[in-house]
């Protein structure tokens, strides 16, 4: 874990102990600070007992606290611990915040943060990638990985410096005030989250603050082909580098199997920019797009039955993060080869972002609460089966598709209807899969 002399002697309230705050208070006590934890559920509370003083920070005193430490997790537009914080004159912030707050104590270092609606797991796991296969020493962490905090801090090797490669949602850019990348990343910037901000523009003011606590010398990596993006670009205090997916040769990426399709373009080129940014030379670069693996849920091909491929892309919880994928596999003589499994709790009551692409779709196969929407709107464009269950329709898929076709589980939607989160809805695509005769 990551020990720092930077919190000796402070006291922390830590709020929410699953995996970042278990890590949070593992880190805080090594360092020498007065940890005060709390979590709802008993068996939380009693895995860190013997470390930290347990009490609720709705109830005790505040006075001389340096911080709350709180999940990405805690809506903090409702939750109360805000007001109180406030009132307390007590910052709010996150495990990404405490980590900052570290880094003039660890080795020599540099920190590349990824934001965006879409796409921010797979290129950060591609830029871990391409770093490690530079030969520099390197962390994948934030949102994506362990805790960055349960991580051991990088020791630097010939090159002289480490990287920590750090996926940031939205809610965790909240709770940072002083991490300053020497490399930022946007990605694009589309309707999510609405739920907890003043609207799409406070969520797009989330997204900006990473670049605006970015030093002059830094490099700020900004994919500017929508609006909300080229205005984050326009006012980055960092030297801007801008790229599009149109900066990416269509027959050099039938190179890297794991990178198919227009998203995929747009990750690749931030991840070429972010590469030249720490001086690794190109060709590098190049052979780690072409040796890189897709990461589950991703645009992962899970198995080939009867000559029609099954890929699982539960990640894509939203219509804009699910067009790329109906846009990787065209038409092929006129005919649509694509069998789209999609539904669950809907973020929108539209497919529009999708709608370019119909024409690559066979079949559309609709599941979960969203399921009945989304068969009446794409009826007009395609043929549907109203499947409800995620097996049943894996299975009429298998009965329809032809060789050379593709089975997408694409669902454009959250799956908290019918399962626990996109991982477990991705590995029961895969079952499903597994299970065909």
């Amino acid at each position: 874990m990551i020990v720092s002399q930077a919190f000796k002697g402070k006291t922390y309230a830590v709020l929410g102990l699953a995996r970042s705050g278990l890590a949070t208070v593992d880190t805080l006590v090594a360092s020498g600070a007065r940890v005060v934890a709390w979590d709802s559920r008993e068996e939380a509370r009693a895995a860190v007992a013997d470390k930290a003083e347990l009490g609720d920070p709705m109830e005790i005193d505040l006075a001389g606290f340096d911080g709350i430490v709180v999940s990405p997790g805690v809506p903090l537009n409702k939750h109360p611990i805000a007001m109180r914080a406030k009132i307390a004159g007590v910052p709010i912030i996150g495990d990404i915040e405490l980590f900052a707050l570290a880094r003039p104590t660890l080795p020599p270092h540099k920190v590349v943060g990824i934001t965006g609606t879409n796409g921010k797991s797979t290129t950060t796991a591609l830029i871990h990638h391409i770093i490690e296969q530079a030969g520099f020493p390197a962390r994948m962490g934030g949102n994506i990985g362990l805790p960055i905090l349960g991580q051991e801090p990088l020791e630097p090797n010939l090159h002289g410096m480490g990287v920590y490669v750090l996926e940031l949602s939205s809610y965790q850019i909240d709770l940072t005030h002083s991490l300053d990348c020497d490399v930022a990343v946007l990605l694009n910037i589309t309707p999510d989250h609405l739920d907890r901000y003043n609207g799409f523009a406070g969520y797009v003011a989330s997204k900006a603050r990473l670049f605006a606590m970015q030093s002059a010398d830094h490099v700020a990596v900004i994919a500017t082909e929508d609006e909300p993006s080229r205005g984050i670009a326009a006012s980055a205090p960092a030297q801007l580098r801008e790229v599009k997916a149109a900066d990416i040769d269509p027959d050099a990426q039938l190179g890297w199997p794991s990178l198919q399709g227009p998203h995929n373009a747009q990750n690749a080129a931030v991840a070429i920019a972010v590469g030249r940014a720490l001086g690794i030379d190109d060709a590098t670069i190049m052979a780690a797009l072409a040796s890189y693996a897709s990461l589950p849920h991703r645009m992962q091909a899970v198995g080939t039955h009867n000559g029609v491929l099954y890929v699982n892309d539960s990640k894509a919880t939203n219509a804009a993060s699910t067009a790329p994928a109906l846009g990787a596999w065209p038409a092929r003589d006129g005919k649509p080869r694509i069998h789209w499994i999609l539904g669950g709790v809907a973020k929108s009551d539209n497919l529009d972002e999708c709608a370019p692409y119909y024409g690559n779709i066979a079949h559309a196969y609709t599941i979960g609460e969203a399921g009945h929407m989304f068969a009446d709107l794409l009826r007009p464009h395609m043929a549907v089966d109203d499947s409800e269950m995620l097996s049943a329709a894996v299975r009429r898929a298998a009965r329809i598709a032809q060789p050379g076709d593709v089975v997408l589980l694409s669902p454009a939607c959250a799956s908290f209807d019918q399962f626990r989160d996109f991982e477990a809805r991705g590995d029961a695509f895969a079952a499903a899969v597994n299970a065909l005769e």
